[in-house]
């Protein structure tokens, strides 16, 4: 077995949680059940994945078992990665084609590897009908680096692409052409939506998600366990009648169910200053620009929490409550033609 082999075996073990070890070696599917059996999962982790190793060696493991087990690794760990998401187009807006699997692999890499011949390509269906491609890339005289690969997923019969990029800007080109060419789509644009949880990005990008509510049934909100015998009763009920109305706002503009899970949304601001010719000040015709950055875990359930905490009036900006809807959540806000400001959460 290739030392480069060996190596990134026992790296990939490594990297895997004691305690899931096993359950992604048999998910694997290299090793034998009796070779499985013989691992002594207890012992200091070094030691274990040098076990590994000299069990792959008996059993003549190349680059591309190395490659299936990392891409295991990553599908259950995949939200440690930022994930981009691609849109694909075709002239004409015909989406009746048919898809094969077969046909898709061999188009992808039979054009990857026209553009570029030390690449390193696998393939990996899984049951939710998503492709997982794995591309290790290479230079001309260079061996495919595979600790910086790029992942690709992408679901059969949807034009969306989820891609996890590498360090190597140079080979997106040659990552798109070899796209479009397996998919038979003519262009494909980035859609200004990132994430860590790609799961999240797929539920907006197929419209999965419990947004925009149009029939919902407002629940009555639950009285706090407090002594109220000497406050006015109207202002008891002018209270309560505050908080349902935000609550009826807030599921209007995010739904009544879970929020997709987003690390934050981000606006540019490109804009000219405005002030009195006579005043001499602030003349400069260079725009001004500023980026501004909402970041949380889960920055859709804090944006919905601001009205009901008290810390934002209801309803919140249309560049807040749009980010599911309009499927993006980095926005660019303009200088409008005639010399107004203007917000465009669409460009």
């Amino acid at each position: 077995m290739d030392e480069i082999v060996a190596e990134y075996i026992r790296r990939t073990v490594l990297r895997i949680p004691r305690s899931e070890i096993g359950k992604m070696l048999t998910t694997w599917g290299f090793l034998s059940e009796n070779q499985l059996q013989s691992i002594n999962l207890h012992q200091i982790k070094e030691n274990l994945a040098q076990e590994v190793v000299q069990l792959c060696e008996e059993n003549g493991a190349t680059i591309k078992h190395a490659a299936n087990l990392d891409i295991i690794y990553n599908y259950t760990y995949r939200d440690k990665k930022t994930w981009t998401v691609y849109k694909m187009t075709r002239e004409g807006g015909d989406e009746n084609i048919i898809f094969d699997m077969v046909d898709f692999k061999n188009k992808f890499k039979t054009s990857l590897q026209l553009l570029l011949k030390n690449v390193t390509i696998t393939f990996k269906k899984y049951e939710d009908n998503s492709m997982w491609i794995r591309v290790a890339w290479g230079m001309q005289f260079k061996k495919p680096n595979q600790y910086k690969p790029t992942y690709v997923v992408y679901h059969s019969q949807t034009p969306y692409v989820f891609i996890s990029h590498s360090i190597y800007k140079s080979c997106r080109d040659m990552l798109f052409q070899a796209l479009l060419a397996a998919t038979s789509y003519s262009e494909i644009h980035e859609m200004d939506l990132r994430s860590r949880c790609l799961d999240s990005l797929k539920d907006i990008v197929f419209k999965r998600c419990n947004q925009n509510i149009q029939n919902f049934h407002l629940r009555p909100l639950q009285e706090r366990n407090s002594t109220l015998e000497n406050v006015d009763p109207r202002i008891i009920q002018e209270d309560k009648n505050k908080k349902e109305t935000i609550q009826r706002i807030n599921e209007e503009d995010f739904g009544n169910g879970s929020l997709p899970k987003l690390q934050y949304a981000q606006y540019k601001l490109e804009t000219v200053f405005k002030s009195k010719p006579e005043l001499g000040i602030l003349n400069d015709k260079e725009p001004f620009r500023c980026l501004v950055t909402f970041s949380s875990p889960h920055l859709l359930e804090a944006l919905k929490s601001l009205a009901p905490a008290g810390l934002a009036t209801a309803p919140l900006s249309r560049l807040l409550t749009c980010i599911v809807p309009d499927a993006k959540n980095s926005f660019k806000i303009s200088e409008k033609k005639g010399g107004f400001s203007h917000v465009h959460p669409d460009q």
